[in-house]
C-alpha cells in the first residue's frame, strides 16, 4: 500500500490535502502520473497545510452562501444548447465543463466543473439532472434542458 497526499479531489477517494493509502498500482499508474497526488513524507505536513488552505480559499466562504447558491440552482432550469442531428442525437456528449459554463451563462454563479456529477452520459436532447457539490455539506440538483443549437 502506498501512502499519498492528494493534490486534487478524487471522487470516491478524498479531497485535496487528505492523506490516503491506496494500492501501489493505482498510485503508480493513475494518481501520480496525472498529478492528483504526491508521495507522503515526513516533510509533507507543510504541503498538506498549504493544500488545505488553498482548498479553503476556493471553497465557499460559508455553508450559508453555498446553501443560497444551491437554492438558486435548484429553483431554475438551465438551458444547454449543443449541436445535434435531426433525430435529436448529439454530436458528442455533454461534459461537466459544458454544464458549468451553462450555469454561469444563466447567471446562477460560477461553479467548478470538477464538482459537477452527471449520473449518466447525455447523448440526446431532452431533460436531465446533474448533481453539484458546492461545499462539503451542501450539494444541489440542477435541472438541465438540452436543446439542439440552431
Amino acid at each position: 500500500m502506498a501512502k499519498l497526499i492528494l493534490t486534487h479531489e478524487v471522487t470516491g477517494l478524498g479531497a485535496a490535502g487528505d492523506v490516503v493509502e491506496v494500492k501501489d498500482g493505482y498510485a503508480r499508474n493513475f494518481l501520480l502520473p496525472r498529478g492528483f497526488a504526491l508521495t507522503w513524507s515526513k516533510g509533507g505536513e507543510k504541503q498538506v497545510e498549504s493544500i488545505k488552505a488553498a482548498r479553503a480559499a476556493r471553497a465557499h466562504a460559508s455553508v450559508e452562501a453555498a446553501q443560497a447558491q444551491a437554492q438558486a440552482l435548484s429553483s431554475k432550469k438551465v438551458k444547454l444548447e449543443v449541436k445535434a442531428g435531426e433525430s435529436g442525437r448529439l454530436f458528442g456528449t455533454v461534459k461537466p465543463a459544458d454544464v458549468a459554463a451553462a450555469v454561469e451563462a444563466a447567471g446562477l454563479g460560477a461553479i467548478d466543473k470538477r464538482n459537477v456529477e452527471l449520473p449518466n452520459h447525455i447523448k440526446s436532447v431532452g431533460s436531465y439532472t446533474a448533481n453539484v457539490r458546492l461545499h462539503e455539506d451542501v450539494s444541489a440538483v440542477i435541472d438541465l434542458e438540452v436543446v439542439a443549437a440552431k
